[in-house]
C-alpha cells in the first residue's frame, strides 16, 4: 500500500496563538486524533489558523461546532429536567390529571359458539325429541308429526323443501311455475292489475283488488307496493319495462311462464284468487313452497301437498340428467322432516 507524503515546501507554520489550554472546554482539550500512520493523518489540509498546544492540533472549526452540540445537548436536558419538575409538581399538587393516554383495545368480534354450546329453548328441545333427525318418513307419518312439532303460540305456515338434482345457471335446468293448492293457503292474495281499454272494466268485475293503467305504474314507482300480485295485458309490457328494477327483486314482475302476462284477465285473476301459488328454484336448485297453515287438518295438509309435489314433478326441466330428486324436507316453524321419496312420489301418482 502506498503512502501519502506531503512535500516539505507545502507545510505551513501555525501562527502563534494566544489560546491557552485552561480556557478550552474539557471535550476539547481531551481531543487527540490518532493518525493512521507518521505519513498519513484523517485531517486534511487546509489554509485556516490552527494553534498548537501540548503537541496537539485543534481545528477552529471544530471547537466552534462542538461547543455548538455542546449547548444544545445542554438546552435540551435542562428543558427535559423542567418538564419532568412540572408534572412531578403538578401530581402532587393534584391540580392536573395525568395527561398521559393508553392506547384503546381493538375490538374484536365475538366467535359463534359452538354447536353444542348453543342454548337451547325448552320447547325446541322437547320438539327435537319428536323426530329422528336421519330417518325418512312416509307422508302420512311425516304429516303427523308436523302437527304435534307446531304448538307455538300462533299459526304458522307449513312449507316444503324440495332440493333437486338441478344447475340454475343454466337454462334448461331452470324450474319456475305455478301450482294452485286444492284447499288453499289460509291466506288470501291481493291482486292488482295492469290494463288499459275495455280490459279495464272486465278486470274490475272479475275482482281485481286493484286496477290501472299508467297512473298505477307511477304510483308503483313512487314506492306504492300494497298487493301480493300483478297481472298485466301484453299491451302493457312495453310500458312497465322501466318497473323490473323495482318488481324484480320483489318476484312481482309479470311473467308470462308464471301466467301474469295474459290476454284473458278473468280467468287469471279467478286462478290467483284460489291462492295459486308461483315457486322457483333458487341458486342451490332448492324449490321452497309453502302448502297449508299450522291449523289445518291432516287431510288437508296432505292434500296439498301431494298436489305440490305432482306440479314439481310435471315441471321437470328438459337438461335434467339422471336421478331428480334428491332430498325432501317439511317443516311448520321448528325443526325439519324428512321424507322417503320413493314413497313420496308413489303416493303423489
Amino acid at each position: 500500500m502506498a503512502t501519502c507524503a506531503t512535500h516539505p515546501s507545502l507545510m505551513l507554520t501555525p501562527p502563534t496563538s494566544s489560546v491557552h489550554p485552561q480556557d478550552l472546554t474539557p471535550s476539547l482539550s481531551s481531543f487527540n486524533p490518532k493518525p493512521l500512520s507518521s505519513n498519513f493523518s484523517l485531517f486534511p489540509l487546509r489554509l485556516k489558523s490552527r494553534a498548537r498546544i501540548s503537541g496537539r492540533w485543534i481545528d477552529v472549526k471544530l471547537q466552534k461546532e462542538a461547543n455548538s452540540r455542546a449547548s444544545r445537548v445542554v438546552v435540551a436536558s435542562l428543558a427535559t429536567k423542567a418538564e419532568v419538575a412540572e408534572s412531578v409538581e403538578q401530581r402532587d399538587d393534584g391540580s392536573a390529571a395525568n395527561t398521559v393516554t393508553k392506547p384503546k383495545p381493538k375490538k374484536v368480534k365475538a366467535a359463534l359458539p359452538l354447536k353444542t354450546e348453543r342454548v337451547r329453548y325448552k320447547r325446541l328441545l322437547e320438539v327435537h325429541g319428536l323426530r329422528e333427525s336421519i330417518k325418512e318418513y312416509d307422508l302420512k307419518t311425516a304429516i303427523s308429526l308436523l302437527k304435534q312439532t307446531a304448538n307455538t303460540k300462533f299459526v304458522g305456515t307449513v312449507q316444503a323443501h324440495f332440493r333437486l338434482n338441478i344447475d340454475p345457471k343454466y337454462n334448461d335446468q331452470q324450474i319456475r311455475a305455478t301450482v294452485s293448492l286444492p284447499k288453499g293457503i289460509g291466506m288470501p292474495l291481493k291482486v292488482a292489475v295492469l290494463t288499459q281499454g275495455e280490459q279495464f272494466d272486465e278486470a274490475k268485475n272479475a275482482g281485481a283488488d286493484l286496477v290501472g293503467g299508467e297512473d298505477l305504474i307511477e304510483q308503483i314507482k313512487g314506492g306504492y307496493m300494497e298487493f301480493d300480485k300483478l297481472i298485466a295485458s301484453p299491451d302493457m309490457m312495453p310500458k312497465i319495462a322501466s318497473l323490473s328494477e323495482i318488481l324484480g327483486p320483489r318476484d312481482l314482475m309479470p311473467n308470462p311462464k308464471a301466467g301474469t302476462v295474459t290476454a284473458n284477465i278473468p280467468q287469471a285473476i279467478a286462478k290467483f284468487k284460489q291462492e295459486k301459488i308461483i315457486y322457483r328454484a333458487d341458486k342451490t336448485g332448492i324449490v321452497h313452497l309453502p302448502f297449508g297453515k299450522a291449523d289445518f287438518s291432516e287431510e288437508e295438509l296432505l292434500v296439498n301437498l301431494i298436489a305440490a309435489i305432482k306440479s314439481v314433478e310435471a315441471n321437470r326441466p328438459s337438461g335434467v340428467r339422471g336421478v331428480y330428486w334428491r332430498s325432501a324436507h317439511i317443516s311448520a316453524m321448528g325443526p325439519s322432516i324428512r321424507l322417503n321419496i320413493r314413497q313420496m312420489l308413489e303416493a303423489s301418482i
